[in-house]
């Protein structure tokens, strides 16, 4: 009798179906992201029993806000087959030009909340003119997205130094107490973050205009073909995600209390860094508005955590580094994502 015949014919047939099971559980990046976010939390609170207070727990969840908000632009913008290299001085450069005018209207003594409203619109406005300023570039002039947003990134920067003079515009000490208000850990910045990445995340994968972007990520001459106006669509996509990061300047504006020339800078980065530990690919077509989620909180979470721990902040940029090969390896063992 041969081995095969004599191991029963029901272990034979769960072994192929637990090899699928493992398979699949690997290869769910967002599902190993979960994990692993919920680690690096055990492990920083472990190292630093502080890391689990709610101080800090509020403190995480405005960095993570932050990046979150750009991040999730971003993830618009790639999986479009895209690329925004110009978020980061957009943050800047519309928060300056909020708090410019947000500082004149405090001088004329306006209400706090026609202050707040007034600046919020401004950094949208702000955001929405760069975005079509890389539409345009990119739809109009046939500029790469890389090159077109690498124009407007250093345009932006230089910009909001020079308006600034390289100091912050203007001191709202109301706009720093509210930003501090709110349900326990959570602040209604937080708040008002969470629920437009939500709103955001369905937009992306329920609604045609999502389709619509997975199908140009995927193959625009296809997308074309069947009927979708393919420079229109992506010349919406960068000015939403020129709207997202001129309010992205409106948080830190309230976060801070005054519009930095700095504040946005390296966001580009860390963005573009969540979108892709988060499983997306940077051909297009793939991915995922939680994964990108993911991956911001992972980010949040190392860079704080680090300092917890008296780590270098230079080292962060190595940890990111890591996070973003190991990505790349779960990424290529999901079936399907090959092109």
């Amino acid at each position: 009798m041969s081995i095969s015949s004599a191991v029963p014919e029901s272990l034979n047939d769960e072994t192929p179906s637990r090899l699928a099971r493992l398979r699949s559980i690997v290869g769910n990046q967002q599902s190993i992201l979960l994990l692993v976010l919920v680690a690096l939390i055990i492990f920083f609170g472990v190292r630093n029993s502080l890391f689990f207070s709610s101080a800090e727990a509020s403190n995480l969840l405005i960095d993570f806000s932050g990046m979150a908000m750009i991040a999730v632009a971003e993830t618009y913008v790639i999986i479009s087959g895209g690329i925004d290299l110009s978020v980061g001085s957009t943050v800047a450069i519309s928060g300056v030009g909020g708090a410019f005018l947000m500082q004149s209207l405090m001088n004329h003594h306006a209400p706090e909340a026609v202050v707040m409203l007034v600046g919020t619109l401004a950094c949208a406005g702000i955001g929405l003119l760069v975005g079509a300023i890389n539409a345009v570039l990119i739809t109009k002039a046939n500029l790469v997205p890389f090159v077109a947003t690498l124009v407007t990134l250093s345009a932006g920067a230089g910009m909001a130094l020079v308006f600034s003079r390289g100091a912050p515009i203007g001191l709202n000490p109301g706009a720093i107490s509210w930003s501090a208000t709110g349900v326990g850990p959570f602040t209604w910045l937080v708040l008002i973050v969470i629920a437009i990445v939500v709103v955001l995340g369905f937009a992306l994968h329920v609604s045609r205009y999502g389709r619509y972007n997975f199908a140009i990520g995927s193959n625009s001459f296809a997308a074309r073909a069947a009927g979708i106006n393919v420079q229109r669509h992506i010349a919406s996509v960068y000015v939403l995600s020129g709207i997202l990061a001129g309010l992205t300047g409106m948080f830190f504006y309230i976060r801070l209390g005054s519009g930095a020339p700095t504040s946005g800078t390296g966001s580009e980065l860390d963005a573009i860094a969540a979108v892709v530990i988060g499983g997306a690919s940077l051909n297009g077509g793939v991915g995922l508005i939680w994964g990108t989620v993911l991956g911001a909180g992972i980010l949040t979470v190392v860079t704080d955590g680090l300092i917890f721990i008296n780590v270098q902040p230079t080292w962060n940029q190595v940890v990111v580094a890591a996070f973003i090969a190991l990505a790349a390896v779960l990424q290529s063992l999901r079936p399907g994502v090959r092109r």
